[in-house]
């Protein structure tokens, strides 16, 4: 992976209390993971209300994890008076998400000023082996910040 030079020294820092300002995130009982310049993992376990008929992760679960973990690993890189919001993001549905537990794992491809491009892919963990399951492309843009 490309090294990046995060333009915030506190990064982490801004990264993890941001996350924890999420109502949704922490509504799926999702929780931050290792967090990098151009990098975050979002770590989710299995719940029955979140899946789908058949027991699977519902994909709307799944796109949600990856579109944070992928706006959390361009937000790593942003100036400290900035923040992120999803452009644009498209999304494979690999196989069904059948596991215990769930891992977004989001990487900043290229950088840049105004848009930052992004990919985010999530795995089902189940016996300690992993099973891609989703895989987007997203652009993220940058904007005046911190949130309101």
């Amino acid at each position: 992976m490309t090294a990046f030079t995060p333009q915030a020294t506190d990064y982490a820092e801004r990264v993890r209390t941001t996350f924890d300002r999420q109502p949704f995130m922490a509504a799926l009982g999702a929780r931050l993971g290792d967090v990098a310049p151009g990098a975050v993992d979002i770590h989710l376990d299995r719940r029955p209300d979140l899946c789908q008929q058949n027991g699977f992760l519902h994909a709307g679960v799944s796109t949600s994890i990856a579109d944070s973990a992928a706006g959390f690993a361009a937000f790593s890189l942003f100036k400290p008076d900035t923040d992120v919001l999803t452009t644009e993001f498209k999304v494979n549905l690999l196989r069904p998400a059948a596991g215990d537990h769930f891992v977004a794992r989001g990487r900043v491809l290229k950088p840049g000023r105004t848009l930052t491009v992004c990919r985010s892919d999530v795995f089902a963990v189940a016996d300690e082996n992993e099973t891609h399951v989703l895989t987007a492309l997203l652009s993220m843009m940058t904007m005046p910040g911190p949130a309101a």
